[in-house]
């Protein structure tokens, strides 16, 4: 990117302005994601005219987009090449930009088959907490030399800088697809997860409900009908299909709507991040399983203690992803020793602490 940008510019500016007179942002792009993370404070950091692609080189997989461009302009373009961001970001709507994609570091249902955000970013440039423009990474796979810091950008919250331009790896949409449904118990859906972990199957997404056990398979139409013909299970209409995943990946389903009664009822959504072979948790509540159980969906009224320390009791842990209290913290506490790293990192990048403060943790 050029400094010269009238966008970058204005954005340099009042970033060193705020760090002089130590004074708090809150970057901003669609604000799709203010529900999550800390509570959102400080003067407006407007990223929403940082736009455009800067390049998209088809042969070569890539792509580089600035900060501000929605997430759904992106994939559009993408996918007039028969492309995609093959992890699936959840969008939250259509304000959802490329920014807020990385800042958040969410992916959604074919996490368990293409990786997560940070498998998928090759560069980054960013504003850090003194308004210098940095570049980290590049655009093709093997390029680092020492600290991989575009990566470390992915899930940290903009608390480290502002996110100006991505470059991320993209990959073909697959030739075919086929989704099945099997009538199972969380037990019983947990146990056919383990039983076919280690099968060579073209498994792109799963997800368990109120009974039902929903695979997604996906790549060539051979590997895919010889699948489907081993599994058994229901075929689901293609359209039907694409709308249960397409919601699922942008949380529209009824089970992640907590309405003002649910709230009234001190109910949470919770995502717990387990492995994926651990067993049924014993919580309160209802639930929905992804990625062959390593992601466990809880809608719950239980207290954040009961719940952090069941899934810590299976070597998982637990976020507060939707709640009208936060005070329990969002995100799993952190041992003392990784808790002096990240506020060593937030010096190195932010000294004046003024970017998205509490959005991570609450002192960072």
């Amino acid at each position: 990117m050029r400094q010269e940008d009238p966008a970058l510019k204005r954005l340099t500016e009042q970033l060193r302005m705020a760090h002089e007179d130590k004074t708090a942002l809150e970057i901003r792009g669609g604000g799709s994601k203010a529900f999550y993370g800390g509570q959102p404070r400080g003067e407006l950091l407007d990223m929403t005219a940082l736009t455009g692609i800067s390049s998209h080189e088809p042969t070569e997989l890539v792509v580089t987009v600035r900060a501000g461009t929605l997430l759904s302009e992106l994939e559009a373009a993408l996918a007039v090449h028969g492309q995609c961001l093959a992890f699936e970001p959840p969008r939250f709507g259509e304000l959802g930009t490329v920014g807020g994609m990385a800042a958040a570091g969410l992916a959604g249902p074919a996490r368990i088959s293409a990786g997560g955000l940070r498998d998928h970013l090759l560069g980054a440039t960013l504003l850090n907490g003194r308004g210098e423009l940095l570049s980290f990474g590049g655009q093709v796979m093997k390029n680092v030399a020492g600290y991989d810091i575009s990566r470390l950008l992915a899930g940290s919250m903009g608390v480290l800088g502002v996110i100006c331009e991505l470059s991320l790896k993209v990959l073909p949409m697959p030739v075919a697809t086929s989704t099945l449904e099997f009538d199972f118990d969380q037990a019983q859906a947990l146990a056919w997860f383990n039983a076919h972990r280690a099968k060579p199957l073209p498994l792109t997404a799963s997800s368990w409900q109120q009974g039902r056990l929903r695979l997604r398979l996906a790549g060539a139409m051979a590997a895919v009908s010889s699948a489907a013909r081993e599994l058994g299970g229901r075929h689901v209409d293609a359209a039907a299909a694409a709308a249960w995943w397409l919601d699922l990946r942008d949380q529209q389903l009824d089970f992640f709507d907590l309405d003002a009664a649910a709230i009234a009822a001190g109910e949470c959504l919770w995502r717990l991040s387990m492995p994926a072979a651990a067993p049924l948790l014993a919580l309160p509540g209802d639930c929905l399983l992804e990625w062959g159980g390593a992601k466990r969906w809880l809608r719950s009224s239980a207290p954040a203690a009961q719940i952090r320390a069941a899934a810590a009791t299976e070597g998982g842990h637990a976020t507060l992803f939707r709640s009208a209290d936060k005070s329990a913290g969002v995100f799993a506490p952190l041992p003392a020793p990784l808790l002096r790293i990240h506020r060593e990192l937030k010096l190195a990048f932010d000294p004046a602490g003024i970017l998205n403060p509490g959005r991570l943790y609450p002192d960072l």
